[in-house]
């Protein structure tokens, strides 16, 4: 899955056992806050798994009856989703270019070798960026020569580093980064070998381990670049490599609503039927059915009737998921966007939008700075003395123009209110007209009698 780093190998080392597996200190003050969202990501399977840990067995209750209880259980998706919808919020609209050398340009339509061009990259590594709180990527080359390429990396695989103030400026001097790579075993099967890379500027060491557990060094080189092409985008950071996922609270939610839900459900299938209670009866009567075309003889003084829940319980519990549901929405805009999501006006939801896209504005701008970065790492590759820039999407809540409104845009326009500039600038931001749109080009052609004029002749003499 992985090239070696470099084209020039050193065969004569010596193999040695050493810790690089260690994790550094900021890692493990990170890792506690993954497992609950990564066991969401890999869904209700992965939560069933854990029984207890997701879902508490009640002091009196059977294990018996408890299997049964997890088995109906199901958790909501309501943390994927929203990973999901924010990720594609980000992404909504193509992740743009600008004086990107056209050899580069071709290249991004495969980033990372695996099928996927910038956009759906980005895409990809948003979604591990807000699961985590910060992304890393490494731009890479194969070692007998070929394209280069962006491989993504999670907190979980950054296990240490270190940082050198150089010339003013923060530069990162060392890298550890744990891999995985399946190779194939025989006829039809693979084996998966697990391996640590370390990076130095112009310096790559590959260290795998072995069937005792250890780290071996396997490979060493030197790279042909002179820094470490690699770069991190945070969601919510809290140091150098270190950060906190922006959406934790909902993953506790979503658990909580799992297991309320879970309550529920089973107080629904326990109550489905209502039960025949007899009062009254001696000790020693005699074992009474009932049921169709069945009479009951009943002792004097004593009476029978069905037993069934009044509703109020099931409300309650009913609300409570409403609750939790509400609140889990409201936290996800809240912490990315800054805004609770809820039923209002579209004239109001523009207005918030000033406010509310401020920390999607610090994500998007996190994710363009690291493109840059890795453009540049690319052209060094490449060779090339221009690597071009990037823009990602801040319009993160589609605001296009309905019909009602691009006819009212062309009525003031005729009426002389706004000019042909201004009116462009609205096409264009209600996405009737394309952002790749030269405003310049098109007045140019408008003068000699485009298409705009043609519809201001048109309402004119309407």
């Amino acid at each position: 899955m992985y090239s070696s780093y470099s084209s020039n190998k050193i065969n004569n080392f010596e193999i040695e056992v050493t810790e690089v597996q260690q994790q550094n200190q900021a890692w493990h003050n990170m890792v506690s806050h993954w497992g609950i969202i990564e066991d969401l990501v890999e869904g209700n399977s992965k939560i069933r798994g854990k029984a207890r840990v997701y879902l508490k067995q009640e002091p009196r209750e059977e294990d018996e009856s408890y299997s049964v209880r997890l088995s109906r259980s199901v958790c909501p998706p309501y943390y994927i989703q929203m990973e999901r919808m924010l990720a594609g919020m980000l992404t909504r609209k193509p992740v743009r270019l600008s004086n990107v050398p056209e050899i580069i340009e071709e290249q991004l339509f495969d980033t990372d070798l695996e099928g996927n061009n910038l956009t759906n990259f980005i895409y990809n590594i948003s979604r591990l960026c807000i699961r985590y709180g910060h992304i890393g990527v490494l731009v890479d080359a194969p070692a007998e020569g070929g394209r280069p390429y962006w491989i993504p990396y999670t907190p979980r695989d950054i296990i240490g580093w270190r940082t050198e103030i150089q010339e003013g400026l923060r530069k990162l001097t060392q890298l550890r980064l744990t891999e995985r790579i399946i190779k194939p075993k025989g006829l039809y099967g693979e084996e998966t070998i697990e391996q640590i890379r370390v990076l130095e500027p112009g310096i790559y060491k590959l260290f795998q381990r072995n069937n005792d557990g250890d780290f071996k060094k396997v490979e060493e080189g030197n790279t042909s670049l002179d820094f470490i092409p690699f770069s991190v985008a945070y969601s919510n950071k809290v140091g150098i490599f270190e950060s906190r996922p922006p959406l934790e609270d909902i993953a506790e939610l979503n658990i909580k609503s799992y297991q309320i839900q879970s309550d529920y459900d089973n107080q629904l299938h326990i109550s489905a039927v209502p039960m025949l209670a007899f009062f009254g009866f001696p000790a020693a009567a005699e074992e009474v059915s009932a049921g169709p075309n069945e009479a009951l003889s009943l002792p004097e003084g004593s009476s029978a009737g069905y037993i069934e829940p009044n509703g109020n319980s099931f409300q309650a519990q009913k609300e409570r998921i409403d609750k939790l549901e509400y609140q889990i929405n409201n936290l996800g805009l809240a912490a990315i966007l800054g805004q609770k999501m809820s039923a209002e006006t579209a004239q109001s939801q523009i207005i918030q939008r000033s406010q509310g896209d401020s920390t999607m504005m610090v994500l998007s701008q996190q994710i363009q700075d690291l493109i840059d970065n890795c453009l540049k790492f690319h052209a060094a590759f490449e060779n090339q003395s221009v690597a071009g820039t990037s823009f990602v999407n801040r319009d993160f809540v589609d605001l296009s123009l309905q019909p009602a409104q691009i006819d009212a845009l062309l009525k003031i326009y005729a009426q002389g209110i706004i000019d042909q500039e201004e009116l462009l600038k609205k096409l264009i931001e209600g996405e009737v007209l394309s952002e790749d749109i030269n405003i310049e080009d098109m007045l140019n052609k408008t003068m000699q009698g485009g298409l705009i004029e043609m519809d201001q002749t048109q309402n004119t003499n309407e």
